[in-house]
């Protein structure tokens, strides 16, 4: 076929991309799945990454419908070249594809009505089935209530597999299902209070139609989470898991090196590949680099011009529910990441949505599984503990950090302006303004029960100036420095700009606030914690001793 190109940014049907757009020959995980494949397989990958189109294409490749006309879609492709053993199965199956992802309800009976939707018309487009005496009244009554959308929720738990052993009756073959975003509703149902409803049907649903199902060829299905088989998949003995982190088809969505250097070649780019390499790629899948698809579309679509593009196609509720409920580790893990730097965790890829925001471990994984954080290296294989080493993968996805940062910091503070203003004051020197400032934040940010420890208002402080000032600046919490651990501290990127260095203090009451704030100043010198400063060259350095009681502040300051 003519190559088409115009970057298709959100276009996910294989027929429409094949004729009118740019297309990245993905066709080898047909070959990968016809050289050998599990009855069925679970392929989990972060969002917008290109998993609906590969359904399609699978869709387009093994169906009986229009089949001779859909082979032309596969001329010149990869699994064209392989052979005429992978081109014989072409066009060869039924083939049932359901796309879940707009299952996304309020409550359990409004996911029912719109489970019934898509069965409808997975039933309408072979409502030839009805023809005929291949069904018997009963079937054919049934077929009816599924067709009118008025079953049950027993009844929709039997509607794959019933609709999966008629298409086998008719056409003698076994039926390829292609099940795509399979865990859209049970996220919702987790969001809305409905989980354990959706995951008792989901489980019945799946396992009627994949489990010791003799009508079923294999099945392949996607989604961004592993919903833990104690759950889901616990009747499914037979399922093979590609993960980000384990299994077979690393490169089956995603762009890889080689991929991205063909599409820059094309469109005439080749000198934006360090660019690109900085902004999208990254991403570490079984150990296959992979770039971010969605992004890197985008990206050419928009003549080459770098955006934040993935990290803008949805909400981002989990950074946010994070910055929320941030315990101390996870503040200082999130610092952290954003510096660029690696973080230990325990890898569950199994999620179990109670423990997600509960345990630090199970929300790294989260992370990890949604493509805000990518694998470093990966557990020892055998280990009873799978730990392994996370960071942030691309330049595209700090920036995300960062906004998201902001935007919780300014919904508290109810004042946009207030962080930047601060951070100017700060490194200013201008005492006076930053103390003003500060107990501004401090009342804004933190209720007075917070104020009574001062880890919540801290935690928001350092992340807050952490997103203003980098990458200008370092910010780093709680370090060693000459005799002791410093508080605060702020590093220029170069070493004659000046530097901040702030020691906390907890005062008994307002009259104490003032000599609290010495106390806290004079402790900057007394333990030397400017010796990292001068270990980098770093000349000028503002000392600040700030105390707190209550929503009070006092301020102490000096230049060095």
């Amino acid at each position: 076929m003519k190559q088409h190109y115009v970057m298709p940014v959100g276009v996910d049907d294989f027929k429409r991309v094949r004729e009118e757009y740019y297309y990245v020959d993905k066709t080898d995980f047909i070959k990968a799945l016809i050289d050998g494949h599990a009855q069925a397989t679970l392929l989990t990958r972060p969002r917008r990454f290109g998993k609906t189109l590969a359904m399609s294409m699978l869709y387009y490749f093994f169906t009986l419908e229009n089949a001779r006309e859909n082979r032309r879609l596969f001329e010149g492709c990869k699994i064209e070249r392989a052979g005429e053993k992978y081109m014989a199965l072409q066009g060869t199956r039924p083939v049932i594809f359901l796309i879940l992802k707009d299952i996304k309800q309020a409550t359990f009976p409004e996911m029912l009505k719109s489970f019934s939707t898509v069965m409808q018309e997975a039933y309408r487009a072979h409502a030839y089935l009805q023809k005929g005496d291949l069904l018997d009244e009963y079937e054919k009554d049934y077929f009816k209530t599924i067709m009118s959308r008025q079953a049950d929720s027993v009844d929709l738990q039997i509607s794959l597999k019933n609709l999966m052993v008629w298409l086998q009756r008719y056409h003698q073959k076994p039926v390829v299902v292609l099940m795509d975003e399979y865990d859209a509703p049970i996220q919702t149902a987790w969001d809305y209070g409905y989980y354990d409803q959706a995951i008792i049907f989901m489980r019945n649903y799946m396992s009627n139609a994949l489990k010791s199902n003799q009508s079923l060829d294999f099945a392949v299905i996607t989604g961004v989470l592993r919903i833990v088989k104690e759950s889901i998949f616990s009747s499914l003995n037979n399922l093979d898991v590609s993960s980000v982190a384990s299994g077979a088809h690393a490169d089956a969505v995603g762009f890889t090196h080689d991929e991205i250097a063909g599409i820059a070649a094309d469109w005439g780019c080749q000198k934006k590949m360090d660019q690109i390499k900085e902004w999208y790629d990254g991403y570490n899948f079984v150990g296959q680099e992979i770039y971010n698809p969605w992004s890197v579309i985008s990206y050419f679509r928009h003549n080459c011009r770098p955006d934040t593009y993935w990290v803008n196609t949805s909400g981002n509720t989990i950074l946010r529910h994070l910055l929320e409920n941030a315990s101390r580790e996870q503040s200082e893990q999130l610092t952290a990441l954003i510096h660029g730097k690696k973080i230990g965790t325990v890898l569950n890829e199994g999620v179990i949505y109670r423990d997600i925001y509960k345990n630090t471990s199970a929300l790294n994984t989260l992370l990890l599984t949604t493509g805000y954080l990518t694998m470093v290296d990966y557990p020892v294989p055998g280990e009873l503990v799978k730990d392994c080493t996370l960071r942030i993968p691309n330049k595209e996805v700090r920036v995300l950090f960062q906004q998201e940062i902001m935007k919780y910091l300014e919904s508290s503070i109810s004042c946009p302006d207030l962080l930047i203003q601060l951070a100017k004051a700060l490194l200013s020197g201008d005492t006076a303004a930053f103390a003003e400032g500060l107990e501004t934040f401090l009342r804004r940010m933190a209720s007075f029960y917070d104020t009574a420890n001062r880890e919540s208002f801290y935690h928001g402080l350092v992340l807050g100036l952490l997103a203003v000032l980098l990458p200008k600046y370092e910010v780093v919490s709680n370090r060693e420095s000459g005799c002791g651990r410093f508080d605060l501290a702020i590093y220029p990127a170069k070493g004659q700009d000046t530097g901040v260095i702030m020691e906390f203090k907890v005062a008994d009451s307002e009259a104490s606030l003032e000599e609290k704030a010495r106390e806290a100043l004079s402790q900057i010198e007394e333990k030397d914690y400017l010796a990292e400063f001068t270990q980098r060259g770093v000349g000028s350095v503002w000392q600040y001793g700030i105390s707190f009681w209550g929503k009070k502040c006092h301020v102490s300051a000096k230049a060095s």
